[in-house]
């Protein structure tokens, strides 16, 4: 015989907690940038994800990315099913991670797109700083938000497992 604890009784399915951070993350990313996308590319026009070329480049770049944030959201939602019908959804991490995919993609967005890459800037002819602030602080808030619903949802994990 081994010294070993017996086996904890299997009560049900076991929640999937990074699989559920990680699978709201990607559905965040996917809103944040369908946001962008709407708002800020076809109803206010102010750019398109690519504005280094003639418009036309610009609007297939936009499909592009509308393409991309679809498929995420479809493979992000047919994932999320996934994990509620196996009864393996662990909410608490699936909203911190929804809060960190926005705010990772529209933070990725204001840093590396407009900045470091120069595709686009948020909107032209007029001085972009303080809507580059607000971008990125909001980015910023999104994602230390979710920043904080994991902490507290690792902590309720910790919790549960001491208990």
């Amino acid at each position: 015989m081994s010294d070993s604890a017996p086996p904890r009784p299997v009560s049900g399915p076991r929640p999937q907690r990074r699989r559920s951070l990680a699978v709201s993350a990607l559905i965040g990313a996917a809103v944040m940038a369908a946001v962008d996308e709407i708002v800020f590319h076809q109803l206010l026009g102010w750019h398109h994800f690519y504005d280094r070329s003639t418009s036309r480049a610009g609007l297939f770049s936009d499909g592009l990315l509308h393409t991309a944030e679809l498929l995420a959201l479809v493979a992000g939602f047919s994932l999320y099913a996934d994990l509620r019908r196996r009864r393996a959804l662990a909410p608490a991490h699936a909203r911190a991670g929804f809060f960190l995919g926005l705010g990772a993609f529209q933070l990725f967005d204001g840093i590396v797109d407009h900045k470091l890459l120069r595709l686009h800037q948020i909107r032209y002819g007029v001085d972009v700083t303080p809507y580059d602030w607000a971008w990125n602080i909001g980015g910023l808030i999104l994602l230390l938000i979710g920043c904080a619903l994991a902490a507290r949802a690792a902590r309720r994990t910790r919790a549960e497992r001491a208990a």
